[in-house]
Protein backbone atom coordinates (compact mmCIF):
# COMPACT_ATOMS: atom_id res chain seq x y z
CA UNK A 1 0.00 0.00 0.00
CA UNK A 2 1.52 3.24 -1.64
CA UNK A 3 1.98 5.56 1.58
CA UNK A 4 3.12 9.08 2.63
CA UNK A 5 3.88 11.01 6.05
CA UNK A 6 3.37 14.36 6.80
CA UNK A 7 4.50 15.65 10.18
CA UNK A 8 6.58 18.74 10.57
CA UNK A 9 8.97 16.81 13.47
CA UNK A 10 11.78 15.19 11.52
CA UNK A 11 11.80 12.86 14.62
CA UNK A 12 8.10 11.87 14.70
CA UNK A 13 8.64 10.76 10.58
CA UNK A 14 11.45 9.03 11.33
CA UNK A 15 10.06 7.17 14.44
CA UNK A 16 6.88 5.97 12.35
CA UNK A 17 8.77 5.08 9.39
CA UNK A 18 11.09 2.75 11.32
CA UNK A 19 7.75 1.41 12.85
CA UNK A 20 6.08 1.24 9.63
CA UNK A 21 9.41 -1.28 8.19
CA UNK A 22 7.72 -4.10 10.01
CA UNK A 23 4.93 -4.30 7.61
CA UNK A 24 5.92 -5.03 4.27
CA UNK A 25 2.32 -3.91 2.73
CA UNK A 26 3.71 -0.57 3.38
CA UNK A 27 5.74 1.28 1.11
CA UNK A 28 6.57 4.29 2.10
CA UNK A 29 6.66 6.66 -1.41
CA UNK A 30 7.90 9.79 0.54
CA UNK A 31 7.48 12.27 3.56
CA UNK A 32 6.74 15.69 3.97
CA UNK A 33 6.89 18.67 6.65
CA UNK A 34 3.72 20.65 5.86
CA UNK A 35 0.84 20.32 3.53
CA UNK A 36 2.13 22.48 0.79
CA UNK A 37 4.21 19.50 0.43
CA UNK A 38 2.10 16.87 0.74
CA UNK A 39 -0.44 18.53 -1.69
CA UNK A 40 1.84 18.60 -4.45
CA UNK A 41 2.53 14.86 -3.88
CA UNK A 42 -0.89 13.75 -3.87
CA UNK A 43 -1.26 15.27 -7.24
CA UNK A 44 1.78 13.57 -8.75
CA UNK A 45 1.98 10.41 -6.65
CA UNK A 46 -0.54 7.47 -6.50
CA UNK A 47 -1.07 7.80 -2.84
CA UNK A 48 -3.48 4.85 -0.98
CA UNK A 49 -2.79 5.67 2.60
CA UNK A 50 -1.42 9.11 4.74
CA UNK A 51 -0.43 9.56 8.02
CA UNK A 52 -0.79 13.12 9.08
CA UNK A 53 0.09 15.13 12.33
CA UNK A 54 -2.65 17.79 13.00
CA UNK A 55 -1.08 20.18 14.79
CA UNK A 56 1.83 22.15 11.94
CA UNK A 57 3.36 25.18 10.87
CA UNK A 58 1.03 26.68 8.41
CA UNK A 59 -2.49 24.48 7.90
CA UNK A 60 -3.25 21.93 9.92
CA UNK A 61 -4.03 18.61 9.59
CA UNK A 62 -7.58 18.94 9.71
CA UNK A 63 -7.94 22.09 7.59
CA UNK A 64 -5.98 20.28 4.43
CA UNK A 65 -8.19 17.38 5.07
CA UNK A 66 -11.20 19.50 4.49
CA UNK A 67 -10.01 21.00 1.44
CA UNK A 68 -8.52 18.86 -0.73
CA UNK A 69 -10.54 16.45 -3.12
CA UNK A 70 -9.73 12.93 -3.65
CA UNK A 71 -8.04 12.13 -0.34
CA UNK A 72 -6.59 8.72 0.54
CA UNK A 73 -6.94 6.70 3.42
CA UNK A 74 -5.99 9.05 5.97
CA UNK A 75 -4.94 7.90 9.57
CA UNK A 76 -4.47 11.11 11.81
CA UNK A 77 -0.80 10.24 14.17
CA UNK A 78 -0.93 13.03 17.12
CA UNK A 79 -0.62 14.00 20.44
CA UNK A 80 -4.23 15.90 21.05
CA UNK A 81 -7.20 13.76 21.73
CA UNK A 82 -9.41 16.51 21.32
CA UNK A 83 -9.80 16.34 17.52
CA UNK A 84 -10.84 12.91 17.11
CA UNK A 85 -14.95 13.76 16.51
CA UNK A 86 -13.56 16.07 14.05
CA UNK A 87 -11.31 13.83 12.60
CA UNK A 88 -14.00 11.18 12.02
CA UNK A 89 -16.28 13.93 10.34
CA UNK A 90 -13.85 14.26 8.02
CA UNK A 91 -13.74 10.82 7.29
CA UNK A 92 -10.37 9.80 8.36
CA UNK A 93 -9.72 6.55 8.36
CA UNK A 94 -8.53 6.11 11.82
CA UNK A 95 -6.61 8.41 14.89
CA UNK A 96 -3.48 7.29 16.55
CA UNK A 97 -2.76 9.52 19.90
CA UNK A 98 1.34 9.72 20.28
CA UNK A 99 3.25 7.70 21.81
CA UNK A 100 2.72 5.42 19.27
CA UNK A 101 1.54 2.10 20.40
CA UNK A 102 2.98 -0.85 18.34
CA UNK A 103 -0.17 -2.58 19.91
CA UNK A 104 -2.42 0.10 18.60
CA UNK A 105 -0.90 0.39 14.88
CA UNK A 106 -0.87 -2.80 14.32
CA UNK A 107 -4.47 -3.08 14.83
CA UNK A 108 -4.79 -0.11 12.37
CA UNK A 109 -3.05 -2.36 10.28
CA UNK A 110 -4.77 -5.21 10.79
CA UNK A 111 -8.09 -3.68 9.37
CA UNK A 112 -6.54 -2.02 6.79
CA UNK A 113 -5.42 -5.72 5.78
CA UNK A 114 -8.65 -6.72 5.94
CA UNK A 115 -10.50 -4.46 4.34
CA UNK A 116 -8.76 -3.79 1.09
CA UNK A 117 -8.16 -7.64 0.43
CA UNK A 118 -9.91 -7.68 -2.79
CA UNK A 119 -11.11 -11.37 -4.54
CA UNK A 120 -8.94 -12.86 -7.05
CA UNK A 121 -12.79 -12.61 -9.09
CA UNK A 122 -12.56 -9.13 -8.71
CA UNK A 123 -9.40 -8.24 -9.31
CA UNK A 124 -10.02 -9.82 -13.19
CA UNK A 125 -13.45 -8.18 -13.26
CA UNK A 126 -13.68 -6.28 -16.55
CA UNK A 127 -15.12 -2.60 -16.31
CA UNK A 128 -18.86 -2.35 -15.43
CA UNK A 129 -20.48 -0.88 -18.22
CA UNK A 130 -24.01 0.56 -19.13
CA UNK A 131 -26.12 -2.68 -19.43
CA UNK A 132 -23.94 -4.37 -16.91
CA UNK A 133 -25.36 -5.47 -13.56
CA UNK A 134 -24.14 -5.40 -10.01
CA UNK A 135 -25.40 -7.60 -6.86
CA UNK A 136 -25.48 -5.43 -4.04
CA UNK A 137 -26.20 -6.74 -0.21
CA UNK A 138 -27.23 -4.58 2.96
CA UNK A 139 -28.13 -6.57 6.18
CA UNK A 140 -30.95 -8.98 4.86
CA UNK A 141 -31.98 -6.65 1.40
CA UNK A 142 -30.09 -7.95 -1.97
CA UNK A 143 -30.74 -6.07 -4.86
CA UNK A 144 -29.31 -6.97 -8.61
CA UNK A 145 -29.80 -3.63 -10.87
CA UNK A 146 -28.43 -2.44 -14.01
CA UNK A 147 -25.47 0.10 -13.74
CA UNK A 148 -27.38 2.73 -15.52
CA UNK A 149 -29.97 2.84 -12.92
CA UNK A 150 -27.54 3.99 -10.05
CA UNK A 151 -27.87 8.02 -9.72
CA UNK A 152 -24.52 8.47 -7.44
CA UNK A 153 -22.67 6.85 -4.82
CA UNK A 154 -21.97 8.80 -1.63
CA UNK A 155 -18.40 8.18 0.65
CA UNK A 156 -19.88 7.38 4.44
CA UNK A 157 -16.84 6.82 6.58
CA UNK A 158 -15.65 3.69 5.37
CA UNK A 159 -18.68 2.61 3.43
CA UNK A 160 -20.34 3.85 0.48
CA UNK A 161 -23.90 4.45 -0.20
CA UNK A 162 -25.11 3.25 -3.46
CA UNK A 163 -28.40 5.41 -4.43
CA UNK A 164 -31.22 4.01 -6.98
CA UNK A 165 -34.44 4.41 -7.09
CA UNK A 166 -35.73 4.71 -3.41
CA UNK A 167 -32.87 2.99 -2.19
CA UNK A 168 -29.51 3.70 -0.72
CA UNK A 169 -27.78 0.70 0.96
CA UNK A 170 -24.48 0.70 2.27
CA UNK A 171 -21.43 -1.12 1.10
CA UNK A 172 -18.25 -1.85 2.32
CA UNK A 173 -16.00 -0.08 -0.76
CA UNK A 174 -14.21 3.00 -0.82
CA UNK A 175 -15.04 5.55 -3.49
CA UNK A 176 -11.32 5.38 -5.43
CA UNK A 177 -11.98 1.30 -5.62
CA UNK A 178 -15.64 2.02 -7.31
CA UNK A 179 -14.01 4.92 -9.14
CA UNK A 180 -11.62 2.68 -10.94
CA UNK A 181 -13.80 0.18 -11.76
CA UNK A 182 -16.79 1.89 -13.17
CA UNK A 183 -16.37 3.28 -16.23
CA UNK A 184 -15.21 6.84 -16.88
CA UNK A 185 -17.86 7.59 -19.58
CA UNK A 186 -20.65 6.75 -17.17
CA UNK A 187 -19.62 7.92 -13.82
CA UNK A 188 -17.76 10.82 -13.39
CA UNK A 189 -15.92 11.57 -9.68
CA UNK A 190 -17.61 15.16 -8.34
CA UNK A 191 -15.56 15.66 -5.40
CA UNK A 192 -13.82 13.46 -2.29
CA UNK A 193 -17.40 12.35 -0.89
CA UNK A 194 -19.37 12.15 -4.54
CA UNK A 195 -19.35 9.60 -7.65
CA UNK A 196 -22.13 10.82 -10.19
CA UNK A 197 -23.93 8.96 -13.01
CA UNK A 198 -23.32 11.18 -16.07
CA UNK A 199 -26.58 10.52 -17.62
CA UNK A 200 -28.64 10.86 -14.56
CA UNK A 201 -27.95 14.72 -14.54
CA UNK A 202 -30.93 16.74 -15.28
CA UNK A 203 -29.63 20.16 -14.68
CA UNK A 204 -25.58 21.74 -14.12
CA UNK A 205 -24.94 25.25 -13.21
CA UNK A 206 -21.69 27.34 -12.17
CA UNK A 207 -20.85 27.64 -8.70
CA UNK A 208 -18.54 28.90 -6.12
CA UNK A 209 -14.58 29.20 -6.77
CA UNK A 210 -14.70 28.08 -10.09
CA UNK A 211 -16.82 24.71 -9.33
CA UNK A 212 -19.97 23.58 -10.68
CA UNK A 213 -22.99 22.14 -9.50
CA UNK A 214 -24.71 19.57 -10.76
CA UNK A 215 -28.78 18.64 -10.11
CA UNK A 216 -29.45 15.00 -10.47
CA UNK A 217 -32.74 12.95 -11.83
CA UNK A 218 -33.78 12.89 -8.61
CA UNK A 219 -33.66 16.68 -7.37
CA UNK A 220 -30.05 15.93 -5.46
CA UNK A 221 -27.81 18.78 -5.87
CA UNK A 222 -24.04 18.05 -5.45
CA UNK A 223 -21.04 20.39 -6.08
CA UNK A 224 -18.39 19.40 -8.43
CA UNK A 225 -14.76 21.06 -6.48
CA UNK A 226 -12.96 23.37 -8.90
CA UNK A 227 -10.26 20.84 -9.45
CA UNK A 228 -12.88 18.29 -10.85
CA UNK A 229 -14.53 21.20 -12.31
CA UNK A 230 -11.53 21.72 -14.75
CA UNK A 231 -11.37 17.71 -15.61
CA UNK A 232 -15.08 17.98 -16.26
CA UNK A 233 -14.38 20.52 -19.30
CA UNK A 234 -11.41 19.43 -20.66
CA UNK A 235 -13.46 15.82 -20.90
CA UNK A 236 -16.61 17.14 -22.01
CA UNK A 237 -16.42 20.57 -23.48
CA UNK A 238 -15.89 20.97 -27.52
Amino acid sequence: MKTIIVDDERLAREELKLMLSKYPQIEIIGEYKNTVEAEKALKTLDVELMFIDIQMPGETGLEFLERIDNIPRTIFVTAYDEHAIKAFELKAYDYILKPIGEKRLEEVIKKLEEETKIPESVKTAETLKSGDRIFIKDGDKVWFIKVENIRFFESDGNYVKVYFDDCHPLILRSLNSLNERLDGKLFFRANRKYLINLEQISMIDTWFNGGLQVEMSCGTKIEISRRQAIKFKDLFSI
